[in-house]
């Protein structure tokens, strides 16, 4: 664990901009691992009805693409932005491909997987689309595993626990 607070960790938007989660995210924040080759992939949509329907109440959605499962996000930094915005309509943001696992881990998720899901179980990533929902001061309050879907009935009640009224 670091002694630097999540919201401070530095991070690379897609487009390769420094950034950190208190600079993209003024409030709470969705971070999912995505991937555009994926059984799972459909997900992004409802991803981004999740970035429209709570953007306003201060909920960010942000999408981190890994190649580490399969080789399921295999593109270019352009590669990933036209097949999201294409095909899925995404307007959140997106980090540069990142490492989730492994001795390459990045910072951030070093931080996050070890937190544990509802069963419990903190370690490594399953796979792509596995969600952490960090309330507005920067905590991880729940993590989903890559089968819960981004609108199931648990997740809309965790996103609504940590917005404003």
């Amino acid at each position: 664990m670091t002694e630097t607070p999540l919201t401070d960790i530095a991070l690379a938007t897609l487009d390769g901009r420094s950034t950190t989660l208190a600079e993209l995210a003024g409030g709470a924040v969705l971070v999912v691992n995505v991937a555009s080759k994926c059984g799972l992939t459909p997900q992004y949509t409802a991803l981004e009805q999740l970035a429209k329907e709570y953007g306003e109440r201060g909920l960010t959605v942000i999408g981190v693409p890994c190649n580490q499962f399969m080789g399921q996000e295999p593109g270019t930094a352009e590669e990933i932005q036209t097949f999201c915005a294409t095909n899925y309509g995404v307007t959140f943001p997106l980090l540069a491909k990142t490492d989730v696992n492994g001795p390459d881990r990045h910072p951030l998720y070093a931080e996050l997987t070890a937190t544990p899901d509802d069963s419990g179980e903190a370690g490594d990533v399953q796979w792509n689309f596995e969600k952490f929902l960090l309330a507005p001061g920067g905590e991880v309050v729940n993590r989903f595993r890559p089968r819960t879907v981004p609108d199931a009935p648990e997740v809309i009640a965790a996103i609504e626990a940590v917005l404003p009224r």
